[in-house]
Order: C-alpha cells, then structure tokens, then sequence
C-alpha cells in the first residue's frame, strides 16, 4: 500500500501539475473537449489504464467537459500513485489533442 502523502508533499506535487486542485482528499481536474465522443473516448482510455493499474477515479461526463477525481481510499488521502496517474491523465490528453 502507499503511503498517504503530507500536505507539503501535495503542495509540491500539485506545483508540478496543471490545472488539479486540492478537494479534501482528493485532486480533480475538469477537461473540455470539442466534441461529446472525444471525451468518452478520452474516458474509456482512462478506465483501461485504470483497470490495469488497479486504481480507479472518479469520472463525471458532463456533455464536452470530464472531471476526473483522485484519492487513495486504503491510504486514507492522496499517494504518490494518484499524482503518477494524474500526470498520465494529462499525457493522453495531450496526445490525443481532439479538444479546444
């Protein structure tokens, strides 16, 4: 299991990425895309990373726009694995570039 991160270490990591922010204990992030199915497209790669690495977030689909959100439930707070995804999250939605 990893270890839940302090609020210095979120800090840092939240520095690092772009766009999350800090909900308790989770980080969430909203994306925007141009078209309906991009973002479901963009979701359905999310779940398959999600299954492999066995760690799920949170997805709301609201027409063009998704949130994702992040926590570690057996850590009790974020980990180093919530903020390794969130990077993730942000490469595949970079790389797909199907957005505004």
């Amino acid at each position: 299991m990893a270890n839940k991160l302090s609020l210095t270490e979120i800090d840092q990591a939240l520095a690092e990425l772009t766009g999350w922010k800090l909900d308790g204990k989770f980080i969430d992030k909203k994306y925007r895309f141009r078209e309906f199915l991009s973002g479901v497209a963009f979701v359905n790669e999310i779940a398959q990373l999600s299954e492999e690495k066995n760690h799920h977030p949170f997805i709301a689909i609201d027409y063009k726009l998704v949130t994702l959100r992040l926590t570690s439930w057996n850590a009790g707070g974020l980990t180093d694995l919530d903020v390794a995804l969130a990077k993730v999250y942000d490469e595949i939605y970079e790389k797909n570039r199907v957005h505004d």
